[in-house]
């Protein structure tokens, strides 16, 4: 059984355990058969009885422990989520370091080691973004309300197309207009790119946005930040303000 079981899971520890597990099932099947040929029934009416009070004791003392265990093994079973992999799930993102009865280990961006029970990621959505190298990238922006609109939409396209790697040019880059802001026009601007993890979208999003800011100066095109406009009706009401103040 271990030698059937490793060449589907490559992974030592729980290989051992199915394969310890199905001995154990074949020898208490065996005695239970020994048993009853022999027609001791008193004996197997005995033997079940005791097996099943164990069992419920040893299963209650140990929920958790068995829980991430049969986890474990459904996890190395699926091939949704691998070693290396870069996942998202319970609040956390990272690459797949190891797998194992009890755990998923994961190495986030910051270079952190984040451990996750494995009944946690069973039960959770995760979101596996090594399965396809397909991403896309979202950018929100806004600029001032005497901007010409075509401009910039052009301009963001150009920029994009010419200095962020796509993974295919029959994919246009999409361009909207969002809203009327409070001090600007705002719009999100998407497109894809090849990569396999969160670093590649940073990465990509940070060419895009400086060499976006940078076109933007060049053409004289405003990105503002929020202000605030007063009307006074008064006259003489801000300049008598002002020299109290």
């Amino acid at each position: 059984m271990y030698k059937l079981i490793i060449k589907k899971i490559q992974k030592a520890a729980i290989s051992n355990v199915i394969s310890k597990a199905t001995a154990v099932f074949i020898i208490v099947l065996g005695l239970i058969l020994a048993l009853s040929v022999l027609n001791l029934n008193e004996a197997l009416a005995s033997l079940l009885t005791g097996a099943g009070i164990a069992g419920a004791v040893v299963g209650l003392a140990l929920q958790g422990t068995l829980s991430n265990t049969l986890s474990g093994i459904i996890l190395s079973f699926k091939s949704k989520i691998g070693i290396g992999d870069w996942i998202e799930t319970n609040g956390y993102s990272g690459e797949v370091m190891d797998i194992n009865l009890k755990e998923v280990t994961l190495k986030s961006v910051d270079n952190h080691t984040v451990i996750i029970p494995n009944k946690m990621i069973i039960e959770n959505p995760l979101k596996n973004l090594s399965l396809t190298n397909n991403m896309r990238v979202f950018i929100n922006c806004g600029v001032a309300y005497d901007s010409n609109l075509e401009k910039v939409e052009n301009l963001t396209k150009n920029t994009i197309r010419t200095t962020v790697e796509q993974i295919d040019s029959k994919k246009d880059i999409e361009f909207y207009y969002t809203e009327f802001g409070a001090s600007s026009i705002n719009f999100v601007c998407r497109f894809w790119i090849l990569g396999g993890s969160i670093l590649d979208r940073k990465k990509a999003k940070s060419i895009a946005i400086k060499n976006i800011k940078k076109v933007f100066s060049e053409e004289n095109i405003s990105i503002p930040f929020p202000i605030t406009t007063i009307h006074l009706k008064q006259p003489g009401f801000a300049k008598t303000t002002i020299s109290k103040l």
